[in-house]
């Protein structure tokens, strides 16, 4: 075996990139990077009716956005598909496939013949010792592996443990079908070792793979890489993950609001764990993640949970980088730009308090930017009475004479204010809030009013009074 780590991912770009294998992608990246090796990424694009440049793009993006770079050029398993044939060629030199003539009828029936006896399908060796002098004419054959046929095959799978199978259950595989193009089982093993792989990390429903690709491994003499299968993961109702449960592609989560730190997070957490550790930078994952702790039983897929700790990773980054944060999601999800960024900045350490995501954020940010006169919103409006018009009025001139524009300042004035006229300072505060932020579902008046400044608190006031 190799002495560095060398892991990969590859995904087949029928579709975006699912949390799923997001999440099999990240377990392959933190296991490399923990180790000072490589991850690298090979796409599995040879089913060409499936696949498109689109799909792959998304993929690449997905990675990207997550912060998942990969070492080296992405491999594209469809410009290998000569070494995939000249290896079966040297199988079939060496006695170890052969060329299978049987029509598509005769597998019909043999796979009607397994159906009624209650067995899995598995080709009868029917061509299997037969030589070429007995084939017919006009007919293409497929290339099957010669598998074993007494013994068992034994995984020593990293999460499952021990896997052992009879041979007797193995099928005779194809390995290139009937035009030449090599199938999915030669073309990963080829690819695999080729790429110098010494630990394979992907979903367990890849289980049955295993004992297959490790038969033509040892067919062919070369180093079988560490197993480890990984539980796949499923919704809260303990159902395999689906489109409802949230398996979605990764950038949906970028434009949900999601930030990928967040999503490093969390994903790791699913069917891993240190301890009871539930936040834990990315610097922390790469130093303990291990694929000896991953556990045996599916996860579950918990939008409450993400979205705490997506709040959590809000409220902790620093507010500059936040901003630039805001205003890259705006961009690329083409929902609006940044206008105010000094004000946003000043803005930030009360906004961010109780979003869980950017576009929570983004929301409670409309105040800082939005253009006057200001349009508001239901409640807002029922606050905009005559009799509340008059009443913020009287700030004008209050607001005016204060010198230093401070919180504290601002808080005393409008707190003399209400004694002035003999109301609680909530008769004030709410109108107040509506007519500044447009909203009543905004901060403190107090931060609003230092945050817009003194000019644009007053100039507020001025356009609805």
């Amino acid at each position: 075996m190799a002495d560095q780590i060398i892991t990969r991912f590859a995904p087949s770009p029928t579709g975006f990139l699912h949390i799923g294998g997001a999440r099999t992608a990240l377990f392959n990246w933190l296991y490399a990077r923990g180790r000072g090796g490589k991850m690298l990424l090979r796409i599995e694009d040879t089913d060409i009716k499936r696949n498109t440049p689109e799909n792959v793009q998304a993929i690449l993006d997905g990675m990207r956005w997550l912060g998942l770079e990969w070492d080296d050029d992405a491999i594209s398993q469809n410009g290998n598909i000569k070494r995939h044939q000249e290896v079966v060629q040297h199988m079939l030199d060496n006695d170890l496939a052969y060329k299978c003539y049987s029509s598509k009828e005769e597998i019909a029936a043999m796979r009607e013949a397994a159906k009624a006896a209650g067995k899995p399908m598995i080709y009868d060796g029917t061509w299997r010792n037969r030589g070429n002098a007995d084939a017919p004419e006009g007919i293409d054959p497929v290339i099957r592996f010669k598998a074993p046929r007494d013994g068992f095959t034994i995984i020593n799978d990293v999460v499952l443990g021990r896997i052992r199978i009879a041979n007797e259950q193995l099928d005779d595989l194809i390995m290139l079908r009937g035009d030449g193009t090599p199938t999915y089982m030669l073309s990963v093993v080829v690819d695999d070792h080729d790429m110098g792989v010494t630990h394979i990390i992907r979903g367990d429903d890849h289980l049955t793979n295993a004992t297959r690709q490790a038969c033509i491994y040892e067919a062919l003499g070369w180093d079988i890489p560490v197993f480890a299968h990984v539980p796949l993961i499923h919704g809260q109702d303990g159902a395999k993950l689906s489109k409802r449960h949230g398996a979605m592609g990764v950038m949906a989560y970028r434009d949900m609001g999601y930030l990928p730190e967040a999503m490093r997070n969390y994903l790791a957490r699913l069917s891993w764990s240190h301890g009871n550790d539930e936040i834990i930078s990315t610097d922390k994952l790469i130093e303990w993640f291990d694929i000896d702790n991953i556990g045996k039983s599916p996860s579950k897929f918990d939008f409450v949970k993400l979205e705490n700790l997506n709040a959590h990773y809000i409220k902790n980054t620093d507010d500059a980088e936040l901003v630039e944060i805001l205003g890259t999601f705006l961009k690329d999800t083409g929902t609006g730009e940044i206008s105010q960024p000094e004000r946003l900045l000043a803005a930030m350490p009360v906004i961010k308090e109780r979003a869980k995501t950017l576009i929570e954020l983004n929301d409670a940010a409309q105040f800082v930017f939005a253009a006057r006169p200001l349009k508001f919103d239901d409640k807002a409006q029922k606050q905009l009475t005559d009799e509340n018009r008059v009443l913020i009025g009287g700030l004008i001139a209050k607001f005016g004479a204060i010198d230093e524009w401070t919180r504290d300042n601002i808080s005393e004035c409008i707190k003399q204010y209400a004694e002035e006229v003999d109301l609680k300072l909530g008769k004030i505060g709410q109108p107040l809030r509506a007519i500044l932020a447009g909203t009543t579902n905004a901060p403190g008046i107090f931060d609003i009013a230092v945050i817009l400044g003194k000019d644009e608190t007053i100039g507020r006031i001025e356009d609805i009074v």
